[in-house]
């Protein structure tokens, strides 16, 4: 029903903006678009916007070609790419919350408010060891971690993502220190994890779900507020288990996709029209169900509202960690309320 009405509403809002020749324009898309993905290959950004685009280019009526350009800080080589191309609606920015703290991270100079948002859908944190640790419950992990500061190793994605910042949050919420090694991307983080460069990692359940329910992770603890279930795995809740980690937890993810905001109206519009009918499709849904995300399909003021949010969040909580390199306040980014 809630796909149905989310649909629905799109529909009439760009079949009412497009009715106007003025404003239409009939040929978008005339060629393929080029979505750039801020993270590497394989990880949940990157699959996400796969599907996604796969779904849209159906009821655009064109190829939507995904490429990877990840780096910098922040993923900030993606959005540079993106942002400085050509307003024109050809090109998307594939990304997720993770990137909303490239500027106080150094990344570049803009606001996230330089672009509009697409969020398809969203996942919790989860903590997990290699099937061949030692750790079989977070409290071991907690114990070893107190007794051998800076020992553990723990992988998660670049500088300032939310894996980074859950990271810091668990390590000031057990008063502990560990040493976090980043990586450009989720899967880069697993991977490394399997092969024994990282004795923890810290990424979402939908990109650990095959591993854990292959038993090739040991699932920790979440980093939400209750349990999670994977399969017949239930997933301990970290924020029960230490409830000091409330402070700065949980923080949500927004996976999706970005459009210049310079690009025309009328060219938007198709694009949510396009959005709004994937969201409300049978592999959209299926896929979702099958990984462990809930949709979230949000596009327009009320996705911008949310990366408005989570930049706020990310930037504060990361400066707060003394881990920012710049100071939010001088950037023009509001503390959370």
């Amino acid at each position: 029903m809630k796909r149905t009405c989310l649909l629905a509403s799109a529909a009439l809002t760009a079949l009412t903006l497009l009715a106007n020749p003025a404003a239409a324009d009939d040929r978008y898309p005339s060629r393929n678009i080029t979505d750039v993905v801020t993270w590497s290959a394989g990880g949940g950004t990157d699959v996400i916007n796969r599907v996604a685009t796969a779904s849209m280019a159906k009821y655009l009526g064109t190829n939507i070609n995904v490429i990877n350009k990840p780096g910098g800080v922040s993923g900030s080589v993606g959005l540079l790419e993106g942002y400085n191309a050509k307003p024109d609606g050809y090109t998307f920015v594939g990304l997720s919350e993770s990137n909303v703290a490239a500027a106080v991270m150094g990344g570049w100079d803009n606001r996230m408010d330089v672009f509009d948002y697409f969020i398809v859908a969203s996942s919790p944190d989860v903590i997990s060891v290699p099937k061949k640790s030692d750790f079989n419950t977070i409290e071991e992990l907690v114990e070893y971690v107190k007794a051998n500061p800076g020992k553990v190793r723990v992988g998660a994605g670049s500088a300032g993502s939310l894996h980074h910042i859950n990271f810091l949050a668990f390590e000031k919420g057990i008063d502990g220190e560990m040493n976090f090694i980043p990586y450009p991307g989720s899967s880069r983080s697993q991977n490394a994890a399997l092969s024994g460069e990282v004795d923890v990692v810290i990424t979402s359940v939908a990109e650990q779900n095959q591993l854990i329910q292959s038993g090739d992770f040991k699932a920790l603890a979440t980093l939400t507020e209750q349990p999670f279930t994977v399969g017949d795995i239930t997933i301990p809740s970290g924020l029960e288990t230490y409830p000091v980690l409330n402070q700065y937890l949980p923080i949500s993810q927004a996976i999706g996709f970005a459009m210049h905001k310079e690009t025309p109206r009328e060219i938007k519009m198709k694009v949510a029209k396009a959005f709004a009918s994937a969201m409300s499709s049978d592999e959209i849904a299926e896929y979702a169900a099958e990984n462990h995300y809930e949709i979230l399909g949000e596009f327009g003021k009320k996705a911008n509202e949310r990366m408005a949010r989570l930049e706020s969040l990310f930037s504060w909580t990361l400066w707060e960690l003394e881990a920012a390199k710049v100071n939010p306040e001088e950037l023009g980014i509001p503390r959370p309320e």
